[in-house]
């Protein structure tokens, strides 16, 4: 099931949306400020934003800028007042894959959305309880792990990294998104930082670190988890 996120300080405009969008099989998150769509956002992992300008807090503008600073590549569709075409311009250069322009039909954007959804990668949004690759089992709910039956101990910045890298498998993960999406766009580590933890994952969950078989380098860009 595909999750939205609709961000709007309209509470009517979002009942209306949450009862169509329902209807068509997608589960629909809410955030009626700026604030509560960056929170929502990172911890929900939706797989569309439909993302208003015009918020009380943060603007539509301003949370597009920080999703994107953060590595967050989730589609977002700016709604956006008629006539306001300055703020669709920008907000497509901050990153915004799409705009609608109220008022606007229910039919015209259910299809924007369907066809940014045909869009998506195989394992985007997806959401991880437990991971079983090679020798290794990963709980992410209760922060536990296995390797050949053995309990590991992994710390929680580590179970970030895995379930980053395992979200985007068979995709290369730039070391600065890990940094920001792990540590924190306001924190100050360096890419070194990225490679240390990458190296003591290795030593945890390789059969062979030197030569590894899931958390492969990619030369000066960053890593990709296979498995």
């Amino acid at each position: 099931m595909y999750k939205i996120l609709i961000v709007d300080d309209q509470q009517d405009l979002i009942k209306v949306l949450e009862v169509n969008l329902s209807k068509e099989g997608y589960q629909v998150l809410k955030a009626v400020s700026g604030a509560q769509a960056l929170k929502l956002a990172i911890q929900e992992n939706p797989h569309l934003i439909l993302l208003d300008v015009m918020m009380p807090d943060i603007s539509g503008l301003d949370v597009c800028r920080e999703l994107r600073k953060k590595g967050i590549e989730t589609p977002i569709i700016m709604v956006t007042a008629k006539g306001e075409e300055v703020d669709r311009v920008v907000g497509l250069e901050l990153g915004a894959d799409d705009y609608i322009t109220k008022p606007f039909s229910l039919h015209e954007l259910k299809a924007r959305i369907r066809a940014r959804l045909r869009r998506l990668p195989p394992h985007a949004g997806e959401s991880l309880a437990k991971y079983t690759f090679g020798n290794v089992e990963i709980d992410f709910e209760n922060l536990r792990a296995v390797f050949r039956g053995r309990p590991l101990d992994m710390t929680p910045k580590e179970f970030d990294i895995m379930r980053l890298l395992i979200r985007h498998r068979g995709q290369v993960v730039t070391r600065e998104r890990l940094l920001n999406e792990v540590w924190g766009f306001d924190a100050f580590p360096t890419t070194r930082t990225v490679d240390a933890h990458i190296l003591n994952l290795r030593k945890k969950l390789e059969d062979d670190p030197g030569s590894p078989k899931h958390l492969i380098s990619i030369y000066g860009e960053g890593y990709m988890f296979v498995g």
